[in-house]
């Protein structure tokens, strides 16, 4: 069979998406894109918030249209939280947020006696929450040259505003052994970044025998790939603790760039929204970071406008964040999601307050990472060269920020650069190797 893939929502369901197709192709099947008259379209849903569940509804329709007859396929969060909804969409089986290997296999058998006509149907296997962790086949089509590396799924925390502990079940760990031989399969298959990702992945290892620290399994996988750098996928800033800091420090192919699932920069927003940690532990993590990773860089989720949130809370927040000196954020609109204890908190934000509020923090934000690039040139940082715009190669810095040369770039090659200039979100720089 010929199939096409759609993903929204988290570096976790690129993961699960890319071993699903890396599984169907093992079996023979062919992978192609939206509208290239496929049999068969995965898509895999996000449910984090009321937009993106609306985003995974319009994502599944936009699907039908480009391949109507085709076998569409539902899978992922949103079909996890209300499958009901994905049936009435049109959507001919659906499958939830756990199981995919059983799933990929509930797809081929769907597809051997496929017909337009056919009723609507809930996998029976492999849909639902995995009281353990399943182990995944690695590896991204496409011809990338990062990969994702899943160490972790679920998450204990129930923060008042997010859904995802009700969908993805509480949290479960990948083997460290495991982890570092599928991370030295990445590295044999030529992968010259591995981007360690989960649902909460500093909760890493609370479920495995003798209990081995998210620094643990980091150094196993840095060790298992030694010509590979990594990057970690988003952390806690309360696990940040100056021995955690420590630990990253000794694993010398880890990239200089760290993102903070922050959240807010008040500690009474913090409060509500059921955060572990305040904005003075915060300040110590990004502090031991920097002590440790000269010019890493320091990225982070900001929500604006969470219910409660006053005109005084957003300016301790902005407050914040300006001192932190963040080299980059993702800056998000509080999107109530139903079924969560924050949608029916009171002084709910008006959303045209709330979308003025992120507006300031994105403004913010941007003359933040700005002021990032301005104060790396004349400095060097290892760049993972990808790809040609308008005659330069482009990569991507340990320290993540996009750096542009001239010549001396190599697709897939890690180069010594020094920086010489700022061209808009970009950094100009020269071959230093």
């Amino acid at each position: 069979m010929r199939f096409c893939t759609l993903t929204l929502g988290c570096k976790v369901n690129q993961f699960e998406t890319q071993a699903m197709a890396n599984i169907l192709v093992s079996r023979g099947h062919t992978q192609a894109g939206p509208g290239d008259g496929c049999d068969v379209c995965i898509v895999n849903t996000c449910a984090v918030t009321a937009d993106a569940a609306r985003k995974s509804r319009q994502a599944l329709r936009r699907m039908k249209g480009k391949e109507p007859g085709a076998l569409i396929v539902v899978c992922g969060c949103y079909s996890q939280l209300d499958p009901r909804a994905v049936v009435e969409l049109g959507a001919n089986l659906i499958g939830g947020s756990g199981g995919r290997r059983a799933f990929a296999m509930e797809i081929e058998k769907r597809f051997s006696h496929f017909n337009l006509g056919s009723d609507s149907t809930i996998a029976g296997s492999g849909g639902g929450m995995a009281p353990v962790f399943e182990e995944l086949p690695p590896g991204s089509g496409g011809g990338r040259t990062r990969a994702l590396l899943k160490i972790q799924d679920g998450c204990d925390n129930y923060c008042s505003f997010c859904i995802v502990p009700h969908i993805r079940g509480r949290s479960r760990s990948i083997l460290p052994a495991s982890a570092a031989a599928q991370a030295r399969l990445l590295e044999e298959l030529g992968f010259r970044e591995i981007v360690i990702t989960g649902i909460e992945i500093c909760s890493y290892g609370k479920d495995l025998p003798g209990r081995p620290s998210p620094v643990d399994v980091f150094r196993e996988i840095g060790c298992a790939a030694r010509q590979t750098r990594l990057r970690l996928g988003s952390l806690d800033p309360g696990a940040l603790t100056d021995d955690f800091c420590d630990g990253l420090s000794g694993i010398p192919n880890l990239c200089r760039h760290f993102h903070l699932s922050l959240q807010s920069g008040c500690d009474d927003v913090l409060r509500r929204m059921g955060r572990k940690y305040d904005t003075g532990s915060v300040r110590s993590a990004i502090s031991s970071l920097r002590r440790r990773f000269p010019d890493c860089g320091v990225t982070a989720d900001l929500i604006a406008g969470f219910p409660g949130e006053t005109e005084g809370q957003f300016e301790e927040t902005i407050s914040f964040i300006r001192e932190a000196a963040f080299s980059g954020m993702h800056v998000f609109s509080y999107s109530p999601r139903p079924g969560t204890p924050a949608a029916d908190m009171p002084d709910q934000i008006p959303k045209a307050v709330r979308g003025e509020r992120a507006r300031i923090a994105a403004a913010v934000a941007d003359d933040m990472a700005r002021s990032f690039r301005l104060g790396l040139v004349g400095k060097s940082a290892d760049v993972l060269f990808e790809s040609k715009r308008g005659g330069n190669w482009v990569g991507l810095s340990d320290n993540y920020v996009e750096v542009s040369v001239k010549s001396g770039g190599e697709r897939n090659k890690v180069r010594r650069v020094t920086m010489t200039g700022v061209s808009d979100k970009t950094v100009l720089g020269v071959i230093a190797d």
